[in-house]
Formats: C-alpha cells, structure tokens, sequence
C-alpha cells in the first residue's frame, strides 16, 4: 500500500456524498412516518399530504442509491489518477 495521501475529496465529491445521505435519509424518514401513520390509521394514509409523503420514499431512495454509485465511481477515478501520477 502506498504511504501518499490519497483522500483529498474535490468539492463536488463533497456536495455528492452530501447530497447522497440527505436524500437517503430522507427516504428513510418519509418511508418510517408513512409505516408510523399507516399503523395507527390506515385511512389517513390516503389522504392529505400523506401520499405525497410516501411518493418521496418510492422515488428518493432509488435517486441516492445512483448517487452513491456514482460517488463510488468519482471517487474511485480520482484515486486510479493520482495513483498512476504516483507511478510516473
């Protein structure tokens, strides 16, 4: 293994990986609410701003998990270059 310091995240890997775990938890949040409501009264689930609610932890949870892959993927690219700088 190599002694350098390879972990120097760029600014967009920083908002990335911010963004990622706000949006997962998130999801996470609306989905635990959602089964929180539903268990108490399952009709309230059908109305107001719950769908809404719901809505978010269907379509938030797939969006952070492609942004996770592609922060593994960023951060996984700027790593394989500054290892090739080192070899040069």
């Amino acid at each position: 293994m190599s002694t350098e310091d390879t972990s120097n995240p760029s600014l967009f890997e920083r908002i990335l990986a911010f963004a990622t775990v706000s949006i997962i938890v998130v999801a996470l949040g609306s989905f635990f609410a959602t089964l929180i409501v539903g268990m108490n009264d399952r009709q309230a689930v059908a109305e107001g701003f719950w769908p809404v609610v719901y809505g978010i932890s269907l379509f938030a949870l797939p969006v952070g998990f492609v942004l996770l892959i592609v922060l593994l993927v960023v951060a996984q690219r700027r790593r394989s270059r500054a290892v090739s700088r080192g070899k040069n």
